[in-house]
């Protein structure tokens, strides 16, 4: 009996021992800073270091326990679009008919974005004398994500997914306040103005003035609730209804004056030729504000877009099943993948899930390129960690009681070593716990 707790004991410890194997300075770094620290007492944290000179681990704590990775789902998302989706991205495809221009969209997010001043597709309509028509039969998916928060829908960081984007499938609502040049009365010298880009049809009401200015939508169409705030001037995003593409017809029908009309739904077109294509701008100018600002709309509509190059569907499922058999088959867990953005409290990763990947994209992706669509601390989402200025590259992810950062740290010594840190189930401030990883990649930075 003693013979057996023994050998039970020994396994437990060399379990233990794995779990946590590291260089004694970055263990008891992350001892220090991220596991016995009392903001992280009662949360649960996974950390994975590696070396890919090496090609070993300096350091793994949980890294094969599975957590809800937030944003940094966006890192699979970019990854699967610069393996997929070539260098420029396919703005939309048409076929050449007698009659008739058909217009394959392909999910293309910059589409009348207002980030983008050049538009191709745009250009191409305008100067199309043909009637045209809307050929959408490759979207099979819904417009919100699954298991996205419900409740967010109005929020500007949730617009609808869709196969023919436009205006990046939200409506941008401007106040602006200026002083009237005659006043009939003492008390009313303010001019209010409020109009929206592009303008949607719809019911517009206005509630009660509030300190902040901000829109609402109603859940299921495009009616608007306006409550004026003091600012002098200021501008919100409200996701639209898409439905379906009818929605994205319109606006076009007004933005670009010609007349184009959806084809049934579920009517199938047989077509003689192949479709040409139209292609809207480099695919990294996408790649880039969807990694430095966290855009989940990019992130979305990239992974629909890397789905359809490889199976002519539209729908984020077949997308990560064909992501997953194409490109990450030897991901050393099995993840749980639902979406593009990590909107998605299904999503389940392991740190070294992300290790593996960060790894693969550097043997396959020049550095350089990585370095311009990752954003370097004090850049974008890495604003907190201006100390770490060309030696980090990274994605951050939050989400309430979620924070995570992965990616690429530079050492003093020159080394470039890839980390993740997965951290659920909190109850600190964002800032603490940011604080908190940049001081353990400190210590990586100074000691390696």
């Amino acid at each position: 009996m003693k013979k057996i707790l023994f050998s039970v004991l020994s396994v437990s410890a060399i379990v233990l021992l794995a779990s946590c194997s590291s260089p004694k300075g970055l263990s008891s770094a992350a001892t220090k800073y991220l596991i016995a620290d009392s903001a992280l007492k009662n949360a649960h944290t996974g950390i994975a270091v590696f070396d890919p000179e090496s090609g070993k681990f300096l350091y793994e704590y949980q890294d094969d326990k599975y957590f809800v990775p937030a944003s940094n789902t966006k890192i699979m998302s970019c990854y699967a679009a610069m393996k997929t989706l070539g260098d420029q991205l396919q703005g939309i495809t048409y076929v050449d008919m007698d009659t008739a221009m058909i217009l394959i969209p392909t999910g293309d997010p910059t589409f009348l974005h207002k980030d983008f001043k050049d538009q191709p597709v745009a250009d191409f309509i305008r100067k199309t004398d043909k009637k045209m028509y809307i050929d959408a039969s490759a979207w099979n998916d819904q417009a919100l994500g699954f298991g996205w928060s419900w409740d967010d829908y109005s929020e500007y960081y949730m617009a609808e997914r869709s196969a023919l984007p436009v205006y990046g499938n939200v409506v941008t609502w401007y106040q602006v306040k200026s002083k009237k040049e005659n006043p009939s009365n003492a008390a009313d010298t303010i001019d209010t103005f409020i109009y929206s880009d592009p303008e949607l049809d719809g019911p517009v009401d206005f509630g009660k003035p509030e300190n902040s200015f901000r829109v609402e939508r109603k859940r299921d169409s495009n009616a608007f609730t306006i409550y004026e705030g003091k600012e002098k001037n200021a501008e919100t995003d409200v996701p639209y209804v898409t439905d379906g593409v009818n929605t994205g017809i319109k606006l076009l029908n007004d933005s670009l004056h010609k007349e184009i009309f959806p084809i049934e739904v579920g009517k199938k077109i047989r077509y003689t030729s192949k479709p040409s294509v139209i292609f809207s701008r480099p695919l990294d100018s996408m790649l880039k504000p969807m990694m430095h600002r966290s855009d989940n709309f990019f992130a979305e509509q990239a992974l629909l877009m890397s789905g359809y190059s490889i199976t002519g569907v539209m729908n984020s499922g077949i997308a990560v099943q064909a992501v997953t058999k194409n490109l990450l088959t030897e991901m050393p867990d099995k993840a749980k993948w639902v979406d593009g953005s990590g909107l998605s409290r299904y999503n389940l990763f392991t740190p070294r899930d992300f290790v593996w990947v960060l790894n693969k994209m550097k043997k396959e992706i020049s550095w350089e390129r990585i370095t311009t669509v990752f954003p370097t601390g004090g850049r974008g989402t890495l604003r907190s960690y201006s100390a770490d200025s060309g030696r980090l590259y990274a994605k951050t992810g939050t989400l309430s009681g979620v924070i995570a950062l992965s990616g690429y740290v530079i050492t003093k010594k020159n080394k470039t070593l890839i980390f993740s840190i997965l951290i659920n189930n909190h109850q600190q401030s964002t800032a603490v716990l940011r604080s908190r990883m940049a001081a353990f990649l400190r210590e990586i930075i100074e000691k390696y």
